[in-house]
């Protein structure tokens, strides 16, 4: 019995102990699911999902769901790129649903570098990030219209209001002289040499712009003036989205200039004919007849429709992702019969064939159509705009019939005037632009092992252009002129192979980030034009060039360049506090002399983390502080192809009746040239405080860009009459600020953000001492130079002489400084001009501010440029050339010399005036811009029970509401002369208006 027994417990304790231990495992560890979703309720594939203190964790799938085994009493953290951390209790709770919210303050964490992308605190280097948003603020027919006002030290410029017109970016002020001072664009990793006119706004998921030598002497000789790197949307794993953006708009003038009506048009001439002792132009009953006259600038000007669409379809699972889109661009000018059409497509796939192997595509093609009206300078009414402005109020374009007047019948003309109808510009001559845009890569990734990967990538960018301009015989005709008609057609062709291999590897506190590869790049131009004079009818148009009676002689161009490279980059960071980069690049180019086609051009950078150093660790006010400095060399090829050879130029010639051909050598003397070659350092301050609340980032910077390229002119003895030399140098220096808070973080929410960039540029060095005299104008009136570059000076000043009031005949008087001693030699020349403005400002800023509430969003977005000056070439028609019956502006009428107010504005109406380019034509170009304002609201669908729509935005918004400028013209963000070369700045010669706008838009999610 007793022996049973004791059998008997043992086997019982073990089935009891067992069952308690089972019981203990199964409270320990309990299983949790559940799914996470974003803010609008769509699934979030990858989030971590970590069991806290513990390494188990797990990770959702493709439709957000997740699953974990967890122990009694954990806690969950949810955590994914670009949304807030959640942490939650488990307790008792099997199932727990979460939804992410977006975390603004990391949203930025990632930022796309040369051929790489690295965290935002891990930057050793100057870049400036442009999000999506701000992007898309409001309505641009350029994505680089964006970057105003919104990445400091970043300078954008609109070089006229016409529909699709270019602009001029600016970093860091200008570095060549000769060659471009445009930024480098790179779009999806592809350096592009056409341009960003193929993109739509909607189709960018982020836009950087690498600024100081660090961050562009990967791009080596294209490096020197900055790098924008354009990344178009991705698509991600998960349900498929389709997202929709439209909007319309409605453009307007911005300003109306005040010229004179009729009777003070009237008025004013027979003033002009006192003072010239002649007979008055008009008698008192045909002055007390004008009235109001003929508004021109109304005729002419126009509310102006323009209008945006996107479609974009993006999704994936785990293997492939896709981002397809669809985008119309539709903009009328605010000129009469001007306009700008862009329809784009663009693909983003990328397809893991294995573990190993990833491939992706992206391709972007667009096709732009623009009616142009751009008759831009002109003199005394010979172009569009200036025909515009100078038609006298007492005509206007019509006959008594309704046809337009051809102003031959000079009877009907009250004074001599001879300007044309610029309806006929309008109505009966043509300027059709049309353009086909490819851009297209493939790359190949290798994985071979972790941290390992080799990229193949090819790409090609293709540019087709065709100019097609006619006049109408059928009109022209009547006016004793000819029909005419031209075709010009362009070709731009570059390839492109890269091939880099990168390695990313940790090894405790050390971590190492190395990228080395080689490219190839061609460039391609050819070009072909013709044209003919007289058609016998007027539907011929561009249509049958041969047709012509006298048809033009064709021609034709070609160009050919390639671009050969190597490169290499090594981050590194020793515990997350010390990092540094180094990194070079060396070019060869077939545009520059044997012996000089390699250029090297290397960078390093460090940054110390101070706020991870334990002495900062438990404090309470900073967040994040970083300090940093880089010094590094980068290039320009500031030369077209071919110029360091000696080249032929075909011309003709007659013998006997019969036309030859002939080549000689060309004007240019060929010269054995370096490259421009820019050397930077950069100091910079990243810091946050009170838990990224205050986020302020400083850069110092100093630019000196060495052996400059230009013309320089020859001893005609030499039979060449110039050649380009490396002539010198030019400094750049400046400070940039910029700062972000979160003013408000609670059910109202206040977000406030500015930036404020100064630089000073100065030209140090140039060939033999020699001033560079520029942009040579000849109006008749006046007839000079307007900008010049001289040692000790800043970039392209105004040259020229200083008004000294009025002599007593009322007539401009001059300084004369060119005595010797300081003693006057009683002679104005050209010794006597001087430096008369700076088309160069003192700083630029920007500010923005957003406050929300709810759905409701207000955003105000203000921009600015100070201490800048401009010449006001199109002031010389309409406030100082008495003599042809042009109109003038009002103030002109209102403030002009006689002898009972000499101290007025403007000098005696009198056609015997004669001027010289002086300050009279500066002004102060400064101004305060009211960028943009937008009321948006977000309408809350989960709230309603809305089914099938994931989100709803509607929005109102104007741009260019207000200015507050002293410019008397119609706009002070003009660049006429300007483009890519800097020695054009700062003139406003007849430039297409801006236009204000008004925008209501939605925005769509399915």
């Amino acid at each position: 019995m007793k022996k049973s027994t004791r059998r008997f417990l043992p086997r019982h304790a073990n089935y009891f102990f067992g069952m308690f231990f089972l019981l203990l495992a199964a409270v320990a560890s309990a299983q949790v699911t559940g799914k996470v979703v974003d803010e609008t309720s769509q699934p979030l594939p990858g989030v971590n999902v970590v069991e806290k203190g513990t390494t188990n964790g797990a990770t959702t799938d493709a439709e957000g769901n997740y699953k974990i085994n967890v122990g009694a009493g954990a806690t969950l953290i949810f955590t994914f790129v670009g949304y807030a951390t959640q942490e939650v209790a488990v307790r008792s709770q099997t199932t727990i649903n979460i939804q992410l919210a977006a975390d603004v303050s990391t949203l930025s964490e990632i930022v796309v570098v040369g051929y790489g992308e690295v965290k935002k605190s891990d930057l050793t280097g100057s870049v400036a990030q442009v999000k999506a948003e701000q992007i898309n603020a409001f309505p641009a027919t350029n994505v680089l219209q964006a970057l105003s006002g919104r990445a400091p030290g970043v300078q954008v410029i609109q070089n006229t209001g016409a529909p699709g017109a270019a602009v001029s970016v600016r970093v860091r002020g200008v570095n060549s002289v000769q060659g471009s001072n445009e930024p480098l664009y790179v779009i999806d990793g592809f350096p592009v040499g056409s341009g960003v006119a193929i993109l739509n706004n909607a189709d960018i998921e982020s836009l950087e712009v690498l600024k100081d030598a660090s961050a562009t002497a990967i791009y080596g000789s294209r490096g020197a003036n900055g790098v924008v790197l354009i990344t178009t949307k991705r698509g991600k794993s998960g349900k498929v989205q389709v997202d929709y953006e439209g909007s319309y708009s409605v453009q307007t003038l911005r300003k109306k200039l005040s010229l004179m009506n009729a009777r003070e048009y009237g008025e004013f001439y027979n003033l002009q004919a006192k003072n010239d002792n002649i007979a008055p132009r008009y008698t008192q009953a045909e002055l007390d007849a004008l009235g109001e006259g003929y508004d021109w600038q109304n005729s002419i000007f126009r509310s102006a429709p323009m209008q945006s669409h996107s479609l974009n379809v993006a999704g994936g699972n785990d293997k492939t992702r896709y981002s397809i889109g669809g985008s119309f661009l539709g903009q009328e000018g605010i000129i009469l019969a001007s306009n700008y059409n862009r329809y784009s497509l663009r693909a983003n796939i990328s397809t893991d064939v294995s573990k190993k192997f990833n491939v992706t595509y992206s391709s972007t093609l667009s096709k732009i159509q623009s009616d142009r009206r751009t008759s831009e300078g002109g003199n005394r009414g010979g172009s569009l705009i200036a025909s515009i402005m100078a038609n006298a109020p007492v005509v206007d374009p019509f006959n008594d019939d309704g046809t337009l007047d051809d102003y031959q019948d000079f009877t009907k003309r009250p004074l001599w005037i001879s300007i044309g109808n610029p309806f006929f510009n309008i109505n009966e001559t043509k300027n059709n632009l049309t353009s086909n845009l490819i851009l297209s890569n493939l790359a190949l990734t290798f994985k071979p092992i972790e941290g390992l990967a080799i990229k193949i990538s090819g790409g090609i960018e293709s540019n087709d252009t065709r100019v097609d301009a006619s006049t109408i015989p059928a009109i022209t005709a009547t006016r004793n002129q000819q029909g005419s008609a031209s075709i010009s057609a362009s070709q731009f062709t570059s390839l492109l192979s890269e091939n880099t291999v990168s390695y990313n590897k940790s090894i405790g506190n050390h971590t190492i980030n190395a990228v080395a590869g080689f490219t190839f790049q061609d460039f391609k131009n050819t070009s072909v034009n013709g044209s003919g004079v007289g058609y016998v009818s007027s539907s011929i148009e561009t249509g049958d060039l041969a047709s012509a009676t006298t048809p033009g002689l064709p021609s034709s161009s070609y160009s050919y360049a390639v671009l050969l490279s190597g490169l290499a980059r090594v981050n590194y960071s020793f515990n997350n506090r010390y990092l540094a980069t180094v990194s070079w690049r060396t070019d060869g180019s077939s545009r520059y002399s044997p012996g000089n086609k390699w250029g090297f051009f290397p960078s390093a950078a460090l940054a110390w983390k101070i706020s991870e150093e334990q002495f900062l660790k438990e404090n309470t006010i900073i967040s994040d502080l970083k300090v940093r400095a880089s010094w590094g060399k980068t290039g320009s090829q500031a030369i077209n192809p071919y110029q360091t050879l000696n080249n032929l130029v075909s011309g003709k010639t007659a013998f006997d009746n019969t036309l030859y051909t002939t080549y000689a050598p060309a004007t240019t003397l060929p010269n054995n040239l370096k490259w421009e070659t820019t050397e930077q350092v950069d100091v910079g301050i990243d810091a946050s405080f009170y838990n990224d609340k205050y986020r302020l980032s400083i850069d110092l910077y100093n630019k000196n860009t060495g052996d400059l390229l230009n013309s320089v002119q020859l001893p005609t003895g030499l039979g060449y009459s110039s050649t380009i030399r490396n002539v010198g140098e030019i400094q750049n220096r400046g400070l940039e600020i910029s700062l972000d808070a979160r003013l408000i973080d609670k059910e109202v929410k206040w977000n406030l953000g500015g930036n404020i960039a100064f630089n000073r540029n100065k030209v140090v060095k140039l060939y033999d001492g020699r001033d560079i005299l520029a942009n040579p104008v000849n109006i008749t009136l006046i007839n000079d130079n307007l900008n010049l570059l001289r040692e000790g000076q800043p970039m392209s000043v105004f040259f020229g002489y200083q008004a000294d009031g009025y002599t007593d005949k009322g007539q401009v008087k001059y300084k004369d400084l060119s005595g010797a001693n300081g003693v006057p030699d009683g002679q104005i020349n050209q010794f006597d001009k001087t430096i008369i403005g700076n088309p160069n400002p003192n700083y630029i800023f920007g500010l923005n501010s957003s406050v929300s509430y709810k759905g409701l969003e207000l955003t105000v977005f203000l921009q600015g440029v100070q201490g800048n000056q401009l010449v006001n070439m199109s002031a010389v028609g309409n406030k100082l050339d008495y003599g042809f019956g042009l109109n003038m502006l009002r103030d002109v009428y209102l403030s002009n010399w006689t002898p009972e107010n000499p101290n007025a504005k403007y000098p005696i109406i009198s056609r015997v005036n004669s001027y010289n380019y002086s300050d009279r034509l500066v002004e102060d170009g400064s101004y305060i811009r009211l960028r943009t304002i937008q009321l948006a609201y977000t309408v809350p669908l989960q709230q309603l029970g809305v089914k099938g729509l994931r989100s709803a935005r509607f929005f109102a918004s104007g741009q260019n509401l207000l200015t507050i400028t002293n410019y008397s013209w119609w706009d002070p963000e003009v660049n006429s002369l300007g483009g890519a070369n800097s020695l054009g700045q700062g003139i406003d010669w007849y430039t297409y208006p801006t236009a204000k706008t008004i925008t209501f838009g939605l925005n769509l999610g399915f």
